[in-house]
């Protein structure tokens, strides 16, 4: 397993970045692909979700966790 690398990303106009494992990422990309939605869209909807305490980072970890754990996907 390679080790976290950062990604830019576009939230509402502001950009920011995240640092995900390659692992997450490349789930985060597939789960985007199959709504059909891009990953500005996808992130910008975690990052309305997410707990003040919660990072985004860790956000969309949980996020990706939770939809391949849906019976089904």
């Amino acid at each position: 397993m390679a080790g976290p690398e950062k990604h830019s990303l576009t939230l509402r106009g502001h950009r920011t970045s995240v640092t995900l494992e390659p692992e997450f990422w490349q789930a985060f990309l597939e789960i985007a692909h199959a709504r059909p939605c891009s990953v500005n869209a996808l992130a910008s909807e975690i990052d309305e979700t997410r707990r003040p305490e919660e990072g985004l980072a860790s956000a969309i970890r949980v996020y990706c966790l939770q939809h391949f754990r849906k019976p089904g996907a």
